[in-house]
């Protein structure tokens, strides 16, 4: 019994059944989920649209707080007459004659009656300091509320040498200097510009300061449970309804706000919050507001729930239906698996016999015609590995001829070099080598050492083949040698330098190699005729195009007179299909002088083909 329980789990019919039931479950789920978080997503949405219409309205009122700040700068550093008076007792003005305690005193007062017309009408005041290199001081408040002197000895005083024009240093939030404001409003925030003259020379400076509070007031009118702070760039503190939490790091861990947008979900002291941030274009500093999360989207449960319900009863219905629906339509499977079982036992003659009008009805046609090819295709691959062997057999006697005639070279070398012709048992030699090379192709790929012996052989064999001599001078380095290069890529080079460019006359041929880091540069330079404009530009087409009608012709006429004819294009092709389009090769001549060509190899792909 149990046999038959187990081979009834893992037959089709039951994984059919498990599968349909898990597509019906499994897009139940999804809608659920995805409802839970559209709705979900929708609630965030709100939120953050109420959010960030907050942060609006906050960041005009704050916005105007800060440009007011910067008009009191721009009006000191650009009002003609204060400038006037700064600039000349900057400049060390003495004043003489029997009025200069008055001229020095109203000099004084219309500075300060011009900081006072600009902070002193309605609303809460501005402080406003003017401070000389030499320490003579303006300001629009007492010397008993605080002393200007002070600002000397503040740490940021020495980073105003730096601002020029009209950039500014927002200092940010600093316990309040002034005397009379210290119990009322704990902060202040300050902003500082340098006030230069000609040739940039500095005359003064001016700080500008309003009470912190100014900035928090705006918070006071958020909802019940949301919280709003203004932020500096290291995310500290500046301004908050609690003046305890000013200058404290924002209560965000260092990962959530690398990861934070404008708006997101974070979590602070294991609760989460809605937050949502918006930049202040003027100082860098950015508002940023809280909302606990639930407090946005606790309605939405009570949606998941009845959804959930209808879902779980509609589920449990349709399951009744698919599950009589699919041990209906499966009984014909079950009957083609014991014809399967049949066949798997060795019975090729069983057929299924199953003709239906469906797929599986087709699928039982199938198999009993499969069940007539696979007889037929046994007998056909009986017969390919008999053709198979008997090709194998005759290449192993076609390497009997060249074999035999390499060794029929050597003894005829070897007989000619006893009658003392060391000369033609040499140029035996050389033509038995690369015959050898040419007819061997065990390997696609040899040490470059290996194809400069080639290269070599070769020359010597044109050498005595031709009645003037040609010079090959080899400039490689030692650690070129064993490079990987593709076999027989350097010979239709020279092959073609010497037919083409000395046209079988006297000359050098020069083979240069440099190695880089990652390349390897070959350069092959004749001192030929070259070629002109058109032969060059002609050339450089049907290397890069393929090889073209008078190529072919070309490259008959060199097969006719020297050893490959394969010619640069044929080259250039298979060095590109080795190496790919990292591969470079590049061809120059200059009439009546030379022609240079020049391969740039991939060196990590060269020596990685063995």
């Amino acid at each position: 019994m149990w046999v038959r329980l187990l081979r009834s789990l893992r037959s089709f019919r039951f994984k059919l059944m498990i599968a349909a039931l898990t597509c019906t479950l499994i897009p139940t789920l999804i809608s659920l989920t995805i409802h839970n978080d559209l709705t979900r997503d929708a609630m965030k949405e709100q939120a953050v649209t109420n959010a960030q219409e907050t942060l609006l309205l906050v960041d005009g009122y704050v916005t105007n707080l800060l440009k007011h700040m910067l008009y009191i700068t721009n009006y000191v550093q650009n009002d003609i007459e204060m400038n006037t008076i700064l600039k000349e007792v900057a400049a060390g003005k003495q004043y003489e004659g029997p009025d200069a305690e008055y001229r020095k005193f109203y000099d004084t007062t219309r500075v300060i009656e011009k900081l006072d017309t600009i902070t002193g009408v309605g609303g809460e005041p501005a402080y406003v300091t003017i401070i000389l290199p030499d320490g003579t001081y303006y300001a629009n408040y007492s010397l008993h509320d605080y002393n200007p002197i002070h600002m000397l000895k503040e740490p940021w005083f020495g980073q105003l040498n730096n601002l020029y024009g009209y950039q500014s240093y927002w200092i940010g939030t600093t316990p309040t200097m002034f005397y009379n404001e210290q119990n009322r409003n704990p902060y202040q925030i300050s902003v500082a510009r340098t006030l230069r003259g000609e040739g940039l020379k500095i005359y003064g400076y001016v700080i500008v300061t309003i009470m912190e509070n100014q900035v928090n007031q705006s918070f006071e009118s958020l909802a019940l449970g949301q919280e709003m702070m203004l932020l500096d760039t290291s995310n500290t503190i500046l301004s908050h309804k609690d003046s305890a939490r000013i200058g404290q790091p924002f209560p965000v861990t260092a990962s959530a706000q690398e990861q934070q947008k404008s708006s997101d979900i974070v979590k602070v002291d294991n609760v989460d919050y809605l937050i949502s941030q918006h930049p202040l274009s003027l100082t860098g500093w950015k508002l940023v507001t809280l909302i606990p999360y639930e407090q946005a989207i606790f309605k939405i449960s009570s949606i998941f729930n009845r959804v959930l319900f209808f879902q779980l009863i509609a589920f449990i219905l349709f399951m009744f239906i698919l599950l009589y629906v699919l041990r209906a339509f499966t009984k014909p499977i079950m009957k083609l698996r014991k014809v399967v079982e049949t066949v798997e036992r060795g019975n090729l003659e069983v057929r299924s016999h199953i003709r239906r009008g469906d797929e599986i009805g087709y699928l039982g046609e199938a198999f009993d015609h499969m069940l007539e090819r696979v007889k037929g295709m046994i007998a056909e691959v009986n017969q390919t590995q008999t053709r198979k062997r008997n090709a194998e057999l005759a290449m192993l006697q076609a390497q009997i001829n060249p074999h035999f005639l390499f060794n029929v070279l050597n003894s005829i070398r070897m007989k000619v070099m006893g009658k003392g012709d060391k000369e033609s048992a040499e140029m035996i030699s050389s033509l038995s080598k690369l015959l050898r090379l040419t007819i061997s192709q065990d390997k696609g790929m040899i040490h470059f050492h290996e194809e400069m012996e080639i290269v070599m052989d070769y020359v010597k064999l044109m050498n005595m083949r031709q009645k003037e001599k040609v010079q090959l001078e080899v400039d490689v380095p030692k650690d070129a040698f064993m490079i990987q290069v593709p076999r027989f890529f350097l010979q239709p080079v020279i092959e073609n330098a010497l037919l083409h460019g000395l046209h079988q006359s006297a000359g050098s041929i020069r083979i240069q190699a440099q190695v880089l880091e990652e390349r390897f540069v070959i350069t092959i330079e004749d001192s030929g005729q070259g070629m002109d404009a058109d032969t060059l530009q002609a050339l450089r087409h049907n290397m890069t195009a393929g090889e073209t009608k008078d190529e072919a012709e070309t490259a008959e006429a060199g097969r006719k007179q020297g050893f490959s004819g394969i010619g640069l294009p044929n080259v250039y092709e298979r060095m590109r299909m080795t190496f790919g389009d990292t591969f470079e090769m590049a061809v120059d001549s200059k009439p009546g002088a030379c022609t240079r060509v020049t391969m740039d190899i991939p060196r990590e792909v060269g020596e990685s083909h063995v």
